[in-house]
């Protein structure tokens, strides 16, 4: 630290002749703060955060603003903050600032961080990779004016997206695309809990994957733009076969089914068989451009589409 940030005299006392406490040693403060001396030297040498009180034989001590200073550091290099960023926010506290102070200066930083980054696909990648579940649910967490497929194309698909790009050496029970899943689902689901949700329902919408895959969680999302618009827009889950997709139909009567496939080669033996039982019903389709595509039952109530917004307008047109 530059001695005109801090000007002493040569027996670590201030310039103005107010005395300090007692200058400790680099091992006095690693064991303070359970860094290994290394580590401090490292940041003397990185970031000029060392010592600052020189006494006799030339032998450098850190005092109770270095090492306050220091303890920011390392409360904020714990919270996951990039080491020079930590130090850059422990260099601009206060000096003269008690612990408690600068503690406050550290908290700051962190509410800052938290609104800055609250919508950066990039904040909830490297939450998920760390497996922090408690802050991918608040970096996920709608506000109140939050469009839910604005939150999908703007944070939760660029997430995604980065995710994959990543290879990740897992210990047992750690899976980063579970920890997004899991936290895009618990914000769906805590939206829904605290929408107003209508008693007037009129149409009820069946939203399924292919049978055999897993469900995209862009089917949830359809699911919720659906809800936000007053349709009872349900997500069939467990077993797909085509009998047991048709006795769901007889007895919900949709508006309309939806079915999205992540798929290469999707079965669409489901939507054969609705489209037989029912020729009059709306089926919307999300398929990957395949061979097997050309096999749809073509019609003027068998829609195509690629992109959620699209979908939720056409299935929208055809709800009572």
């Amino acid at each position: 630290m530059p001695s005109s940030a801090h000007p002493r005299g040569s027996a670590g006392q201030p310039a103005s002749g107010e005395p300090t406490a007692p200058a400790l040693t680099v091992a006095a403060v690693a064991r303070r703060l359970g860094v290994a001396p290394a580590t401090l030297r490292t940041w003397d040498r990185r970031y000029r955060l060392g010592p600052s009180a020189h006494l006799a034989g030339s032998h450098r001590r850190y005092t109770g603003d270095d090492v306050a200073r220091l303890m920011v550091m390392r409360s904020l290099t714990l919270d996951g903050v990039a080491p020079s960023e930590a130090a850059r926010v422990a260099l601009a506290a206060a000096p003269g600032g008690d612990v408690a102070q600068l503690g406050d200066a550290r908290g700051a930083y962190l509410v800052s961080v938290s609104s800055r980054d609250r919508s950066t696909p990039t904040a909830v990648v490297d939450a998920v990779l760390a497996g922090d579940e408690a802050t991918s649910r608040r970096l996920l967490e709608f506000s109140d004016n939050d469009d839910v497929l604005s939150w999908w194309s703007e944070l939760v698909e660029p997430a995604r997206a980065g995710l994959a790009t990543r290879t990740v050496l897992g210990r047992p029970g750690e899976d980063p695309d579970a920890v997004l899943y899991g936290a895009v689902l618990g914000a769906l689901r805590r939206r829904r809990a605290r929408g107003s949700a209508s008693s007037e329902r009129n149409a009820v919408v069946l939203l399924l994957a292919g049978p055999g895959e897993a469900r995209p969680v862009g089917l949830h999302v359809l699911a919720a733009a659906l809800s936000d618009r007053e349709v009872d827009a349900r997500v069939v889950t467990g077993v797909l076969e085509p009998h047991r997709v048709l006795e769901i139909s007889a007895m919900t009567n949709p508006a309309a089914v939806v079915l999205l496939s992540d798929g290469s080669s999707p079965d669409l033996t489901v939507v054969h068989a609705l489209h037989e039982a029912r020729p009059e019903l709306p089926l919307f389709l999300s398929v990957a451009d395949e061979p097997s595509a050309v096999a749809l039952p073509w019609g003027p109530i068998v829609h195509r589409n690629r992109s959620l917004t699209g979908l939720l307008h056409e299935v929208l047109a055809v709800c009572p």
